[in-house]
């Protein structure tokens, strides 16, 4: 019984923070506090979907996380994407959150383009599921849309919305909240990104998020970062060889102690090693 209240409390702490959802997911960004609204890479899905608009060849990503350093509270999640032709870039995404007792699952349909040299803009639709042990199913379909764009050279802007028409939960008076995060990024040179961003929950603090990334070596990423609303710090390492990414972040969260985050990725023949490329 004690296992199944512990639980159902972390279900309730994710489901009143659902924005937590929208952050988490992909090892590279978590290693930089969740700032990744203008980078783009195979995440871009769970992040800003503009972000996929730059994808030059199929590329798939897996990712896991223990909330708490328990499996059975384990955070997982699959993304792919591919080009289409003069038309776009369409992903699909899938992830999973919790155990038997509660859990959150989220799949995702997404569409993302280029409008013109400097702006690419994303859309996404997704259907939620949420599921407690004895107390029944309910979900809900819900939309993300978001743009980034380069106003100036090396300098990235970028906005992004989820659930804009604040959709219901089926079967219920309840009502999940709007999420707004807006943020920038700058390329200081080919190794190095800085991003900042900031998010708004109806009814909640103001989030902010800052990271930066750097390209050490040939391959080789270490990154860092900051968040507030929940105080967060965070560590990361990634290794790109030829299109094969490897990602870890050790994340120390004022709530949830620390925990770790993986992530595996693969572009189709895409041997860039550079902090630009769709990971």
């Amino acid at each position: 019984m004690r296992y199944i209240l512990f639980t159902f409390s972390v279900f309730l702490l994710n489901f009143t923070s659902f924005s937590q959802y929208q952050t988490e997911s992909g090892a590279r960004q978590g290693g930089m506090a969740g700032s990744g609204i203008v980078i783009s890479d195979i995440w871009s899905s769970y992040h800003n979907q503009a972000g996929l608009a730059d994808l030059p060849v199929f590329s798939a990503g897996l990712f896991y996380s223990d909330i708490f350093n328990m499996p059975d509270l384990r955070d997982i999640a699959f993304s792919a994407a591919m080009p289409v032709e003069q038309y776009g870039v369409a992903g699909i995404n899938y992830s999973y959150n919790g155990n038997e007792f509660s859990n959150f699952s989220k799949f995702g349909l997404a569409f993302s383009k280029r409008l013109g040299k400097r702006i690419t803009a994303g859309i996404q639709l997704d259907y939620l599921r949420f599921a407690q042990l004895n107390y029944g199913n309910t979900g809900t379909a819900v939309g993300e849309i978001g743009f980034i764009a380069e106003p100036v050279e090396k300098l990235y802007i970028g906005a992004h919305v989820f659930n804009p028409w604040r959709a219901k939960l089926s079967g219920t008076e309840d009502y999940l909240t709007s999420v707004l995060r807006i943020g920038a990024g700058y390329y200081f040179s080919e190794k190095v990104i800085v991003t900042a961003e900031t998010e708004k929950e109806i009814d909640k603090p103001l989030v902010f998020r800052a990271g930066t990334e750097y390209n050490l070596i040939q391959g080789l990423f270490i990154r860092t970062g900051i968040a507030t609303n929940p105080t967060k710090y965070s560590f990361g390492l990634g290794y790109n060889y030829k299109g094969i990414v490897l990602d870890a972040a050790y994340i120390s969260h004022n709530i949830l102690g620390y925990y770790m985050q993986f992530g595996l990725g693969y572009s189709l023949n895409n041997k860039s090693t550079s902090n630009n490329t769709a990971e």
